[in-house]
């Protein structure tokens, strides 16, 4: 009886999932009804998966809305009218245009008017489809309505939308916080009425017993009404069934193309090659994942077409086939991949393939993709209320002052010491905490189905202009839709722009470089010497101070170790405290049989016994718990993510149990195992998605050992990575090239390299506006460099401001005129307005005025650097106010292992951890005054004391200590070093100083 339910999807506006709902509903004898969110289809798939459960017959439908303003329900008659419904819906999603006060004419769906709209447009007949709703609220009216002559068209519309007073004020609050009023100035018409409840179906009926016919024309709606979607283990994918337009063609091209790569991918060829090629395709013919590959593979040739650089990842690179189609570059059989882990008779989804692009070249694939294929759309996800958010949101609602709200949205407060508002705020912040807030976009996924996307759920068009699935990845999954992951990826741009570099500047050189020579850079000693002394600045996923010290104490120094490091470094091996076991072991080689479990190292004898990699999940599940490999597929999805509080993860993990303890196992070990498989395995990595992450690095790495300005320079213009960009300056530096500040003729609005002078780029000046970099980039491409600070006030429209930054970074250095004075003589030409644009039909006579000799010292510019660039170009250690009391650096730290040193840092990176009490640590990264790298350690009791205050100098006392060959300091007192006073305004406050001291002796 109930034809328009509302849950939290109806955004800002429903107040409970579409799992309440139907409990809701159960509760109250509902056997059927139908879910219809306000222009949003966000709950449909899962409120069909989940209706069985309860015993209900799900139906779908749409409550048209102009803002708040009901227009009419729509209601699928099938599967075909909640695709007529889905279209409409989407049309005015992505033109954001108005629902027209009269339906469409919809074949295989109907339309229900409510009351007071029928009344109010005065609609005077209805099609065989329409219907008019009547809600409880308007039965009193009906009766002295000329609607009631329609008999065979009047309906039960009972608006269900709370379920109690706390949904109705939590849902006037989501109201307020959409219009951004406070509570008390909500207007009423923006609010749902509060009789919008779900009653007992028996007193619903006797509400209507004197209008029978409504709830006989309700049942018969409801009867002609039915929707269904496969969510069965078995079900079929709904992935585009075929890439040919036939099934029996795409295999012979898969095949084909298998054919094509060997002789590319293994010219020795080899015959368990032939037999891993032969059993891949053998199951992915089974399994119906032929065009999936096919896609894929089309999708990495486009971009080779079009010279882009990619990485194929995720499971999928464990295939053998995607290595000869050149979706990945990891070959399966070097690193012998679990090939389970890539796909098994018992997995119903197909394997992922993650494929990053440039930053810049992946918006070009996605379009090439939705033009491509028909059947396209990107993945949707949901942005949560929050807490910060909401407290700030609600805070503003009941209107509480700025202060009390930053106070509780730290979350210091006692409850018992709030005031009655405060206490509101936190009340209500916890009821609405977790519910959908908005629509967003998935990192990375795409959808290319064999059915129309609007099958499956309404579109909306975000502002990257692609239509954007009302569902996310998880329900996605459960009804058959798969997604193609396409990422953007800054360290492929680094790899490109290298490339584009070497082929302007050093052309000989490009031609005779293979970025895909993979094999040769593994054997190449120059670049594995660089992992082993961890001198990795700059490179993709190795570069961070957590890696730099894993290399070190795991003395890496090939490839296969470089895709071990990956994955050990990923926050579930450390928390699960494996990862310093796996450095025991490795550093040890009887360790592993002391220590290790004879199941664990018969699985895993390549990493000693421990879990390291994803699929390291799939093979204890399997062989040390006798999980099924579908079962144990549930278990490693299920780690991460909503899975875990899915039915069928709860189920798995006891069995895990179960099967352990039949087998013999103590509990003391099925826990220790299992607590490990938990701790890490949503956050491990597959070893084929390791070793895609080793062979960047290694591309990185070939760039950084043989061509290093170049590829630092690639680095900075692509936003750097884990560090400021002031360091990978410095580093290019360290490299040997020569930095200059902004240029006006030499600089680009990014990085430029001439041969070892590196000019930075006017992006640097973060007040210089960039309709001012073109105007100044135009003018010297089109008529050549300038010749003098009057020269290009006649040729560039700029205001005084503007070219004030530009003399003050000394970028008219070229005229050797101080820069005191070329201010001077820009003020005098331009005076405080703006430069008027106009044609110059003559050069102008530039007035001779005389400017009185000034000078500028190199400590006014590295405050000048400091201000406009946000670093100088200088050693920093050059402004302290005290000069170091030693040269102690990274060099000095093996000759004071176990013993104490006395050592300056300027400061690099800090990371802020906790230890398993709470307790607050730092581990921070410095440079010496040399440039080179060193690490500390502050722990608890010393991090209780001292904090790092920002960046600058610090000076440190503390121990050397090693671990596994890694040296660093544990710090035992510290103190941040002052900078010398600066000298562009010391004049000023000592005329300010005296003229007060002046003054007081009057």
């Amino acid at each position: 009886m109930y034809l328009n339910c509302h849950t939290y999807y109806s955004l800002r506006y429903g107040t409970f999932s579409e799992e309440e709902l139907l409990r809701l509903a159960q509760g109250n004898q509902v056997a059927q009804l139908v879910l219809t969110d306000i222009n949003n289809t966000s709950a449909c798939l899962n409120f069909v998966r989940k209706a069985p459960e309860f015993g209900i017959k799900p139906l779908l439908g749409v409550d048209f809305r102009n803002g708040v303003d009901p227009c009419y329900v729509g209601i699928a008659k099938n599967n075909e009218g909640y695709l007529e419904l889905n279209n409409f819906l989407s049309e005015h999603l992505h033109r954001e245009k108005e629902f027209p006060p009269v339906a469409p004419c919809f074949e295989n769906a109907y339309v229900i008017y409510p009351f007071e709209k029928v009344l109010l447009h005065e609609i005077a007949s209805f099609r065989e489809h329409e219907f008019i709703g009547i809600s409880v609220a308007n039965l009193k009216r009906l009766r002295f309505s000329k609607l009631v002559g329609f008999k065979e068209k009047l309906v039960v519309q009972q608006p269900v939308t709370f379920r109690n007073k706390r949904d109705f004020n939590a849902h006037r609050l989501l109201r307020a916080i959409d219009n951004n009023t406070l509570l008390s100035k909500l207007s009423i018409t923006e609010q749902a009425s509060e009789e919008e409840k779900m009653f007992p179906i028996k007193n619903l009926a006797a509400v209507f017993a004197e209008h029978s016919f409504i709830l006989e024309n309700t049942e018969q709606l409801l009867n002609a009404c039915s929707i269904e979607f496969d969510f069965s283990e078995g079900r079929e994918p709904q992935n585009l069934k075929t890439y040919t337009g036939s099934k029996e063609k795409d295999v012979v091209l898969l095949e084909k193309l298998c054919e094509e790569g060997l002789p590319y991918r293994y010219p020795e060829g080899g015959d368990a090659v032939k037999a891993r090629l032969d059993k891949e395709l053998q199951l992915i013919k089974k399994m119906g994942f032929v065009s999936y590959f096919l896609i894929n593979w089309d999708i990495v040739s486009e971009a080779r077409r079009r010279g882009f650089y990619y990485v194929g990842r995720g499971s999928g690179a464990n295939s053998i086939v995607a290595y000869l189609l050149r979706i990945t570059d990891v070959d399966p059989m070097e690193l012998d991949l679990y090939f389970e882990r890539f796909i098994n008779l018992y997995r119903a989804n197909p394997p992922d393939f993650d494929i990053d692009f440039s930053h810049r070249d992946r918006p070009i694939m996605t379009e090439y993709i939705f033009k491509r294929f028909q059947h396209v759309a990107l993945l949707g996800t949901y942005v949560t209320f929050k807490w910060k958010g909401m407290v700030r949101e609600l805070g503003k609602v009941f209107g509480l002052p700025k202060e009390e709200i930053d106070a509780l949205s730290d979350g210091h407060f006692q409850m018992s010491r709030l005031d009655g508002v405060s206490s509101l705020v936190v009340k209500y912040t916890r009821l609405l905490e977790g519910m959908p807030n908005y629509l967003s976009i998935h990192a990375g996924g795409i959808l290319i189905s064999e059915k129309p996307l609007h099958w499956f759920s309404a579109t909306h068009l975000p502002p990257k202009g692609f239509p954007t699935t009302q569902f996310d990845m998880v329900i996605a999954e459960d009804v058959g839709l798969y997604k193609f992951d396409i990422l953007g990826q800054r360290g492929l741009a680094k790899i490109r722009e290298s490339m584009e570099i070497l082929e302007r500047d050093r052309p000989e050189d490009f031609a005779k470089i293979d970025i895909h020579d993979i094999k040769r850079f593994k054997e190449d000693s120059k670049i594995n010497d660089l992992i082993k002394t961890a001198q990795c600045m700059g490179c993709f996923y190795v570069e961070s101070p957590a890696m730099r010290m894993l290399l070190k104490k795991l003395e890496v120094d090939n490839y296969l170790g470089l895709v071990a490091a990956s994955s050990i470094i990923r926050p579930g091996v450390a928390k699960s405290g494996m990862m310093r076991e796996y450095i025991l072991r490795h550093r040890n080689k009887g360790r592993a049989e002391e220590k290790a479990h004879p199941v664990m190292l018969n699985i895993m004898p390549d990493t000693y016994g421990v879990m390291v990699y994803q699929e390291d999940v799939i093979k204890v599940a399997h062989h040390f718990a006798d999980l099924t490999l579908g079962e144990a597929d549930v278990l490693r999805r299920g780690m991460s993510g909503k899975f875990r509080s899915r039915e069928e993860f709860q189920k798995v993990r006891e069995k895990f149990i179960d099967n352990c303890r039949k087998k013999g196992y103590g509990d003391e070990l099925i826990f220790e195992i299992w607590d490990q498989v938990a701790s890490f395995a949503g956050y491990a990595f597959a070893k084929g998605h390791s070793a895609s992450y080793a062979v960047e690095s290694y591309q990185t790495l070939f760039l950084r050992a043989y061509y290093p300005l170049e590829y630092m320079v690639a680095v900075l213009n692509n936003g750097g990575g884990f560090y400021r960009s002031e360091f990978y300056i410095h580093e290019a530096r360290m490299l040997g090239a020569t930095i200059h500040p902004p240029c006006i003729n030499s600089s680009f609005g990014t990085n430029r390299l001439y041969g070892k002078q590196l000019y930075l780029g006017f992006g640097y000046l973060k007040d210089l506006e960039a309709r001012v970099t073109e105007r100044i980039l135009k003018e010297r491409i089109l008529n050549g460099i300038f010749l003098s600070l009057e020269d290009f006030l006649d040729r560039v429209l700029i205001s005084i401001e503007q070219l004030g930054i530009l003399i003050r970074i000394d970028a008219f250095r070229f005229t050797h005129t101080n820069k005191h004075e070329l201010l001077w003589k820009a003020h005098l030409f331009l005076g405080k307005s703006k430069k008027i644009d106009h044609p110059k039909l003559f050069a102008p006579k530039q007035q001779d005025f005389r400017i009185p000799r000034l000078h500028t010292t190199d400590l006014e510019m590295a405050f000048t650097q400091l201000e406009l660039l946000g670093f100088c170009l200088c050693s920093p250690f050059e402004l302290l106010q005290e000069p170091p009391m030693n040269a102690n650096g990274s060099k000095d730290l093996a000759r004071y292992l176990n013993r104490y040193i006395d050592i300056y840092g300027y400061l690099v990176t800090v990371k802020n951890t906790s230890t398993h009490n709470g307790k607050k640590m730092h581990f921070a990264t410095l440079v010496d005054q040399q440039g080179e790298v060193f690490d500390t350690v502050l722990f608890p009791p010393v991090a209780a004391k001292y904090f790092f205050r920002g960046r600058g100098v610090y000076r440190f006392y503390g121990k050397v200590v090693s671990e596994f060959g890694f040296l660093s300091i544990e710090v035992i007192k510290m103190r941040k070093e002052d900078y010398v006073q600066d000298p562009r305004y010391a004049d000023m406050k000592t005329a300010n100083r005296e003229l007060f001291l002046k003054k007081d002796s009057k």
